[in-house]
């Protein structure tokens, strides 16, 4: 029965109040876009970001040689130390627990297909290097496999632009590629993926062949780097302590030398841009709770208001004997159910928004691409929850407050 009343008594305040109604709700509707757009914004932003980043590959890390700054053994500074092709089995064998693969670069050679000429980047490397650096094939092709780089076959996967380059809108796959006068057979063109982050040029315009064809025809040992790459984050500071004294005992130098690799550990880089886009989002997020808050203010601007202009009414509902959860009972309602109806209200604009916006293409311009899509989560939706609740709890908790500590005697001077 109680709450039967405080229902009919919230009703009744309601039709009389329509146009506050109005404005109230569409107060904490605004409040409710603002936060969740700058949220979805900020959440499609950090799922780009974390994309582009993971395009180079996921937990690895990137390796080029140097030399020793420190004696070791009876041996001086300052030897250069430089790994070859052969190294990469000699880490495997001592190094199951990790992936590990070995690159050689060519930037100058030449790529002839027809009359059509180029100067291409190639790199010889270790068939897993089109699985840890997510070099993904286009429908219809591949990249070269274990037989391939065993039995040193001619073979060449592309980036999709250096394709486009050579090819034009011709299919590339199964044609004939001249590589500084040797004929390479097209096995594959990579799919376009956005990046943001390189060691060795932009890798949509480069050619990637087995390292075995590539020692074969270039008569190269030596490495230009070695990648690296762990089942998880956590294990990627041990792989590389055990990398740099596996090859210590090879070459003689002192493992704990800074200066003998340089090195690119991109799960430290990952866990900064993680905590980067977390500081973006949490900006973001404040930003439009700021922006609710005025809304929630406004609510409970709207119920001091209400509440000095029933004084009288509530000053006689108690003293012909009203209870106090009588009195407080349906501005509590009143704020909550307003504040709650004009959040459901954001909500739908924002989701009708979002879709919208998800459906413009991106591709081809780089900024929208960079932006990446807004994205609205289930954690956006809680964090916006809690905020909405909060505010309704406490626009209608302090004016309800005030009603329910008038002393029926004071109303007698409100006319």
């Amino acid at each position: 029965m109680r709450v039967k009343l405080i229902f009919q008594l919230f009703l009744r305040a309601s039709q009389l109040q329509k146009k506050r109604a109005v404005l109230t709700v569409a107060a904490i509707a605004w409040g409710t876009v603002s936060i969740l757009l700058l949220l979805s914004f900020g959440e499609g932003l950090k799922n780009q970001m974390m994309r582009g980043r993971r395009a180079m590959g996921e937990n690895i890390a990137v390796i080029w040689p140097g030399e020793t700054s420190k004696p070791w053994k009876g041996l001086p500074a300052g030897r250069p130390i430089r790994a070859v092709a052969d190294d990469v089995d000699y880490l495997r064998g001592r190094m199951p627990e990790v992936k590990i693969l070995g690159e050689i670069h060519n930037w100058g050679t030449i790529l002839t297909y027809g009359k059509k000429t180029v100067t291409g980047h190639i790199i010889g490397t270790n068939y897993i290097y089109g699985e840890m650096r997510n070099h993904i094939p286009q429908p219809g092709g591949r990249f070269f496999n274990a037989l391939d780089e065993q039995e040193k076959g001619r073979v060449i996967f592309l980036g999709n632009k250096l394709a486009e380059t050579i090819f034009g809108k011709e299919e590339p796959v199964g044609k004939t590629l001249l590589v500084n006068g040797s004929p390479y057979l097209v096995i594959g063109v990579m799919k376009r993926k956005l990046q943001m982050g390189n060691y060795a040029g932009p890798e949509d315009d480069h050619g990637v062949i087995p390292i075995t064809t590539f020692v074969g025809q270039y008569s190269r040992q030596r490495l230009n780097n070695l990648v690296l790459k762990v089942n998880h984050p956590d294990e990627m500071a041990a792989a590389l302590k055990r990398f740099k004294e596996v090859l210590s005992a090879k070459y003689r130098f002192d493992p704990d030398d800074p200066k003998v690799f340089g090195i690119w550990d991109t799960v430290k880089g990952s866990a900064i841009m993680g905590n980067i886009m977390l500081g973006l989002q949490m900006f973001l997020g404040i930003i439009g709770a700021l922006t609710l808050l005025i809304g929630g203010i406004g609510v409970a601007n709207i119920m001091f208001a209400v509440v000095k202009e029933k004084t009288r009414e509530i000053g006689i509902q108690m003293a012909m004997g009203a209870r106090s959860s009588w009195i407080t009972g349906p501005f509590v309602l009143q704020g909550v159910l307003y504040t709650l109806l004009g959040g459901i209200c954001g909500i739908f604009i924002s989701v009708v928004i979002v879709t919208l916006l998800s459906m413009i293409p991106t591709q081809g311009n780089q900024a929208l691409e960079f932006l990446g899509k807004p994205t609205l989560s289930w954690q956006i939706g809680a964090a916006t929850a809690i905020i909405l609740g909060t505010i309704g709890l406490l626009a209608g908790y302090f004016p309800a407050r005030r009603a329910a500590a008038i002393d029926p005697a004071e109303t007698l001077r409100y006319e």
